[in-house]
């Protein structure tokens, strides 16, 4: 009897444990928003919070798809394997931000700042980077197909392996080199674009992207044939 009072003691003490941290996760997840809070694994999709401040937030596998975090601060937050599709992170500051394997389809990231910022392994087709400042963040093995460029601001990208099919980088203010190392480039849009000092550019990514008479590729790689491409 008293091993089975002990026994039913240690359950109850286990039960209340499990329910206070349960209680302290979804505390986490209903608190305001601040910098350096813990919103790791949380359901906050749909949540119109522009221009609040996240800095250095724990947002690692939360779910902000068709959010609106316009403006706001993410410098330095860890947003792992995040939902954001359809979220519009417009003018945000994101600098040093991990954005590592997020789900960013039409994303709109318009304006955002995002230097020395991790997009690795991304899932950003149709993402909307105009105007972005993106110096020194990484793209490598991402998905970024139909992805938009358009002037950006870019310098020390890393794009190997990305898939870059259909994305534009028209008229991109490209400061330092890019490296596009075995990267996609099925009708990759480079249009007016300063190519001259990327690294890692072959002949026949060239042959399969779309630039003008304004492109500037590296000594040794020529513009083919068919530029400009026809479009619809």
């Amino acid at each position: 009897m008293r091993l089975r009072a002990h026994g039913l003691k240690m359950a109850a003490t286990l039960v209340a444990l499990l329910s206070s941290g349960a209680a302290a996760m979804a505390a986490d997840c209903r608190a305001d928003p601040e910098p350096g809070l813990d919103w790791g694994g949380c359901n906050r999709s749909n949540i119109m919070i522009p221009g609040s401040n996240l800095e250095k937030a724990d947002l690692r596998g939360a779910d902000f798809s068709l959010s609106d975090l316009s403006g706001a601060v993410l410098a330095g937050a860890n947003a792992q394997g995040a939902k954001l599709a359809r979220t519009s992170l417009a003018g945000a500051i994101a600098d040093a931000a991990d954005f590592t394997q997020i789900e960013g389809y039409r994303t709109n990231f318009s304006g955002l700042s995002a230097k020395g910022a991790s997009f690795d392994g991304a899932e950003l087709q149709r993402a909307n980077f105009n105007g972005a400042v993106l110096t020194g963040a990484s793209f490598e093995k991402a998905e970024l197909g139909r992805a938009d460029f358009t002037g950006a601001i870019l310098g020390e990208n890393g794009f190997a392996f990305a898939n870059l099919a259909r994305a534009s980088f028209k008229n991109a203010r490209i400061e330092s080199p890019l490296d596009f190392s075995r990267a996609y480039m099925f009708l990759t849009r480079i249009e007016g674009a300063d190519l001259s000092a990327a690294k890692g550019l072959t002949q026949p990514q060239i042959d399969l992207a779309c630039g003008d008479e304004a492109t500037k590729l590296p000594t040794g790689l020529n513009p083919p044939a068919n530029w400009p491409c026809p479009f619809d």
